[in-house]
């Protein structure tokens, strides 16, 4: 539409002279896009974006919808549907002539809007004693049947076109078998396998398809066909975070180099140009469309990434190309079908997937295969040069949004743990990108005066205040990040941004009200997002720092959509730092957090993944390993070296605890913990989690490992 009718003279006169026109930044307001999504879900039945919304003064909706055609767009032309005009023009004279009744019929619906968000708020009170034992873990038994029917055998998927990688459901499928046993007993072991299988089909279909740039890095935002060969071209951080995640537990179920290659190629993007900002940090997205060439005036979807024959002919020479053409589906008259390309932007173009492997093509060709391997090893380099030298890359979008980080940031803090004996290069990339994009969003988008965290940084600080997801998906960030290096200042500001203890810079003011088992809380998300009923809204409590109180509905995200809820992500966030903190209100708020979802989650189950892990946790609890350094008596010993982690009181390694580490790192282990203590007294997670307070390594030995469940701790053994 912004080509279409918004860059359009015929659009832009009836739109200044009859409508006040806004343009909102959903990224940058993601309240008031899940608002005005709602109502147009509720009324036409389906949602999307481009969102186009008609408000009276009071912000009331009319009429929405998402995509119309231009005056000039071959929709338009042929007649089969109303344009935009024809809306607008609608609009404008129902609005003269019925004001009143525009106004009636928004108030009411507004009114039924707000009944409806309510339905999944009210519930039982904090604090209140709640009858019946919550939600079941069959739950996950039914989510997994739905996931089935929706499964596309042959192409993998749920679902079909258009068709999204949905990450959220891949991870659930990939953890089902890793949840402990009693999981495997409910879901079946042979459902546990498949629901793997499945996920693991689904992310080599992907792996191998058009939505993966296969000469660059990185992955598009969905597949147009079923297949996923035609991508719309848009790549997104979030995506990226989200898929390097069910990558990596791919990776670690099989120990497939076909799931390693999509994770140290998404790792690559994340950690380089454009998307890593120089200063730390992860930029937001880049475009789908882009000049073809640096001389073109219009701009073409996918541009930069595909290829008409004659250019692979062109840039490899005859031989090389027809190998690289075989392998990359290429066709000298294009690889789109026209019925996907109503706008004939690729006429002749090719859109490159894995078509063949090495060996099949080194059979039809009557080619060694290492010959072929180098080949297309070769071939990609000079396709990518080629690229990168003669066409203009696709526009970036250059905000940092704090929530996209924080998947961001706990993505890769994943990637080097787990990459760190298999591509230690690779490995200290991710880790360094992860450390820096902390660092940066705690100096510049963190107020140490107040405690709030703000979400957008483009050239300077945002005046938008971090909504719940912000304040979510960092903390995940932040704690995946301590486990990957037992850095406590990590663990510390995700204790601070979360918030069970005052925020440590600011005095709590003695006339505090006491209504809340929070109520002792400044600036951190239980105090700004906490719904009475349990859960976190979207945005904060008035007062806060951004005019966000006139907004129609304060609502509860608790589906996982293309990002996952904040909810769910809550909810496992609480139950991860019970653990690790032993702090049993953390665990009371996460049970919370699930209880006020409990009737959506126990009716359609497949739509709250990402919550059914804290199903799971609630019921089972979480299992913590503290490996404890050997005592201070040991600093001289032979095979004890220092910490990576300097800052660590006392804190000393040795082999056998580089190895049981490097163990557990190696395991998918939802249900499960890994802290580590310096061997000597002191250490801020020392103080801050009473079951650790008192334990201290032992001296002349390699360290203890302690077990740590329901609010005790048993020595384990150290192994590996």
């Amino acid at each position: 539409m912004e080509r279409e009718s918004f860059l359009s003279p015929e659009v832009a006169h009836i739109l200044n002279s009859s409508f006040i026109p806004i343009k909102i930044d959903r990224e940058e307001r993601p309240d008031i896009d899940a608002i005005y999504m709602n109502y147009v879900q509720a009324t036409t039945g389906s949602g999307g974006w481009p969102l186009n919304v008609f408000l009276t003064p009071d912000l009331e909706p009319v009429f929405g919808g998402t995509y119309w055609p231009g005056p000039y767009s071959s929709m338009a032309t042929s007649g089969d549907s109303a344009t935009f005009i024809d809306i607008l023009e609608k609009l404008r004279d129902v609005w003269q002539t019925q004001e009143e009744k525009c106004r009636s019929n928004a108030k009411q619906i507004t009114k039924e809007l707000k009944e409806f968000a309510e339905e999944g708020i009210h519930g039982h009170q904090l604090g209140e004693k709640v009858e019946g034992e919550g939600l079941e873990i069959e739950l996950l038994e039914e989510a997994y049947q739905n996931f089935c029917m929706q499964y596309d055998k042959i192409n993998g998927g749920l679902g079909l076109a258009p068709k999204f990688p949905t990450p959220v459901k891949l991870s659930f499928l990939l953890r089902l078998g890793q949840w402990p046993e009693a999981v495997k007993d409910i879901v079946g072991e042979d459902e546990c396998n498949n629901a793997a299988a499945m996920a693991i089909n689904t992310l080599r279909k992907m792996a191998r398809g058009g939505i993966r740039d296969q000469l660059g890095y990185g992955f598009a935002r969905y597949s147009v066909t079923d297949d996923w060969s035609l991508p719309h071209f848009e790549k997104m951080l979030y995506d990226q975070a989200q898929l390097l995640d069910a990558y990596l537990d791919a990776f670690l179920l099989t120990h497939d180099p076909e799931m390693l290659g999509a994770v140290c190629d998404i790792a690559t993007y994340l950690t380089s140009p454009p998307i890593a900002a120089p200063h730390g940090g992860f930029y937001s997205a880049e475009d789908a469309d882009s000049y073809p060439t640096h001389t073109d005036k219009e701009k073409r979807e996918g541009a930069y990434y595909v290829w008409t024959l004659k250019e692979l002919q062109t840039v490899l020479g005859e031989r090389h190309a027809d190998v690289c053409a075989h392998f990359y589906g290429v066709q000298a008259d294009g690889n789109v079908a026209p019925e996907n390309d109503p706008h004939d932007e690729f006429m002749g173009q090719n859109v490159l997937r894995i078509a063949s492997t090495p060996s099949a093509l080194a059979k039809k060709l009557g080619m060694a295969e290492e010959k072929v391997v180098s080949i297309l090893r070769d071939g990609r380099r000079k396709l990518r040069e080629h690229r990168e030298r003669e066409r203009p890359r696709p526009a970036l979008d250059d905000k940092i949004v704090v929530a996209w980080n924080g998947l961001a940031i706990g993505a890769l803090a994943r990637a080097s743990a787990v990459l760190q004996d298999i591509d230690p290069a690779k490995a200290e990339a991710c880790l360094a990108a992860a450390v820096k994009a902390a660092a940066f969003i705690e100096a510049e988008l963190f107020d140490v005066s107040t405690g709030r965290l703000w979400r957008i940084y483009r050239q300077g600080r945002g005046d938008t205040p971090g909504f719940v997801d912000d304040y979510a998906f960092l903390i995940h960030g932040l704690i995946e990040l301590y486990e990957a290096t037992f850095d406590e200042d990590h663990l510390r500001f995700a204790d601070t941004l979360q918030g069970t203890t005052p925020f440590p810079y600011i005095p709590i003011p003695p006339e505090e009200p006491t209504n809340s088992p929070f109520s002792l809380l400044t600036a951190t998300q239980l105090s700004l997002f906490l719904a009475p009923t349990g859960g976190f809204y979207t945005n904060p409590s008035p007062p806060s720092p951004s005019p966000t109180s006139d907004l129609l509905l304060r609502l509860k995200p608790g589906m996982d959509t293309a990002e996952p809820s904040p909810n769910g992500v809550s909810a496992l966030n609480l139950h991860r730092l019970s653990s690790l903190l032993a702090d049993e209100r953390y665990a009371r708020a996460a049970r919370d957090t699930v209880r006020a979802f409990e009737a959506e989650v126990e009716q359609w189950p497949f739509t709250f993944p990402g919550m059914l892990g804290s199903v799971v946790l609630g019921r089972l609890g979480v299992r913590g390993v503290v490996v404890v350094e050997p005592g201070e008596g040991d600093a001289g010993r032979e095979g004890a070296v220092g910490n990576a982690n300097e800052d660590t009181p006392g804190g000393r390694d040795t082999p056998r605890m580089r190895a049981f580490v490097r163990q557990l790192r190696g395991e998918l282990r939802p249900a499960r913990t890994v802290a580590r203590l310096p061997g000597g007294p002191g250490g801020w997670l020392r103080g801050r989690n009473g079951l650790l307070r008192d334990v201290r390594g032992a001296a002349g030995g390699e360290g203890r490992v302690l077990v740590c469940e329901a609010g005790v701790c048993r020595e384990g053994a150290l192994e590996g």
